[in-house]
Protein backbone atom coordinates (compact mmCIF):
# COMPACT_ATOMS: atom_id res chain seq x y z
CA UNK A 1 0.00 0.00 0.00
CA UNK A 2 1.35 3.46 -1.10
CA UNK A 3 1.00 5.81 1.68
CA UNK A 4 -0.63 9.44 1.36
CA UNK A 5 2.90 11.33 1.18
CA UNK A 6 3.90 9.50 -1.72
CA UNK A 7 0.07 9.41 -3.56
CA UNK A 8 0.79 13.21 -2.85
CA UNK A 9 4.36 13.55 -3.96
CA UNK A 10 3.83 11.48 -7.35
CA UNK A 11 1.00 13.76 -7.85
CA UNK A 12 2.88 17.18 -7.65
CA UNK A 13 5.50 15.53 -9.83
CA UNK A 14 3.18 14.25 -12.58
CA UNK A 15 2.41 18.17 -14.28
CA UNK A 16 -0.09 18.20 -17.35
CA UNK A 17 1.99 19.22 -20.48
CA UNK A 18 -0.93 19.45 -22.91
CA UNK A 19 -3.15 21.68 -23.78
CA UNK A 20 -6.37 22.64 -21.69
CA UNK A 21 -9.13 21.04 -21.56
CA UNK A 22 -13.14 21.37 -20.35
CA UNK A 23 -13.63 19.16 -17.22
CA UNK A 24 -16.33 18.67 -15.35
CA UNK A 25 -14.87 18.56 -11.96
CA UNK A 26 -17.06 16.77 -10.04
CA UNK A 27 -17.67 13.38 -11.35
CA UNK A 28 -19.63 11.76 -8.22
CA UNK A 29 -21.92 9.01 -7.60
CA UNK A 30 -24.46 11.78 -6.85
CA UNK A 31 -23.70 13.57 -10.22
CA UNK A 32 -24.24 10.26 -12.32
CA UNK A 33 -27.55 9.62 -13.47
CA UNK A 34 -28.26 5.95 -14.73
CA UNK A 35 -30.66 3.46 -15.88
CA UNK A 36 -31.06 0.04 -16.40
CA UNK A 37 -27.32 -0.04 -15.46
CA UNK A 38 -26.20 1.94 -18.11
CA UNK A 39 -24.74 5.55 -17.53
CA UNK A 40 -27.34 8.07 -19.22
CA UNK A 41 -26.58 11.78 -17.89
CA UNK A 42 -23.71 13.23 -15.91
CA UNK A 43 -25.20 16.98 -13.92
CA UNK A 44 -24.33 19.56 -12.03
CA UNK A 45 -21.72 21.50 -13.86
CA UNK A 46 -21.05 24.02 -10.78
CA UNK A 47 -17.48 23.10 -10.56
CA UNK A 48 -16.57 22.72 -14.44
CA UNK A 49 -14.27 24.23 -16.06
CA UNK A 50 -10.90 24.08 -18.35
CA UNK A 51 -7.28 22.89 -17.84
CA UNK A 52 -5.87 19.23 -16.70
CA UNK A 53 -8.61 16.47 -16.93
CA UNK A 54 -7.56 14.34 -14.21
CA UNK A 55 -9.84 15.55 -11.75
CA UNK A 56 -12.55 13.58 -13.53
CA UNK A 57 -10.70 10.13 -13.02
CA UNK A 58 -10.96 10.47 -9.27
CA UNK A 59 -14.34 8.04 -10.17
CA UNK A 60 -10.88 5.64 -10.37
CA UNK A 61 -10.64 5.52 -6.80
CA UNK A 62 -13.68 6.48 -5.22
CA UNK A 63 -16.43 3.96 -7.36
CA UNK A 64 -14.20 1.24 -8.79
CA UNK A 65 -12.25 -1.89 -7.24
CA UNK A 66 -10.44 -4.20 -8.38
CA UNK A 67 -11.11 -5.24 -12.16
CA UNK A 68 -13.51 -2.45 -12.08
CA UNK A 69 -11.20 0.02 -11.50
CA UNK A 70 -8.47 -2.00 -14.24
CA UNK A 71 -11.20 -1.87 -16.85
CA UNK A 72 -12.14 1.64 -16.57
CA UNK A 73 -7.99 2.43 -16.55
CA UNK A 74 -7.80 0.85 -19.55
CA UNK A 75 -10.63 2.43 -20.81
CA UNK A 76 -9.65 5.91 -20.41
CA UNK A 77 -6.54 4.95 -21.68
CA UNK A 78 -4.42 7.52 -20.06
CA UNK A 79 -0.55 8.07 -19.26
CA UNK A 80 0.91 7.29 -15.55
CA UNK A 81 1.05 11.03 -15.16
CA UNK A 82 -2.60 11.45 -15.42
CA UNK A 83 -3.22 8.72 -13.07
CA UNK A 84 -0.95 10.30 -10.24
CA UNK A 85 -2.98 13.47 -10.58
CA UNK A 86 -5.95 11.57 -10.32
CA UNK A 87 -5.29 9.94 -7.18
CA UNK A 88 -3.63 13.23 -5.49
CA UNK A 89 -7.20 15.16 -7.01
CA UNK A 90 -9.00 11.96 -4.76
CA UNK A 91 -6.69 12.07 -1.80
CA UNK A 92 -7.34 15.68 -1.42
CA UNK A 93 -11.20 14.67 -1.91
CA UNK A 94 -11.09 11.82 1.22
CA UNK A 95 -9.20 14.89 3.09
CA UNK A 96 -11.09 17.20 2.54
CA UNK A 97 -14.41 14.98 3.68
CA UNK A 98 -12.49 14.04 6.37
CA UNK A 99 -11.76 17.34 7.75
CA UNK A 100 -15.18 18.63 7.58
CA UNK A 101 -16.43 15.61 9.44
CA UNK A 102 -16.66 17.44 12.88
CA UNK A 103 -15.31 14.36 14.60
CA UNK A 104 -17.97 12.12 12.68
CA UNK A 105 -17.10 9.22 10.84
CA UNK A 106 -17.32 10.56 7.11
CA UNK A 107 -18.73 7.16 6.15
CA UNK A 108 -21.75 6.63 8.57
CA UNK A 109 -22.48 9.97 10.49
CA UNK A 110 -21.93 9.07 13.74
CA UNK A 111 -19.26 10.03 16.31
CA UNK A 112 -16.52 8.68 16.49
CA UNK A 113 -14.82 8.21 20.11
CA UNK A 114 -11.37 9.39 20.94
Amino acid sequence: MVGASAVWDAALEANWAGDPVWFHGDVASGNLLEAEGALTAVIDFGTSGVGDPACDLVIASTMFTGQSREAFRQTVAQDDGMWARARGWALWKALLGLANSNGRDPLRGHRVSR
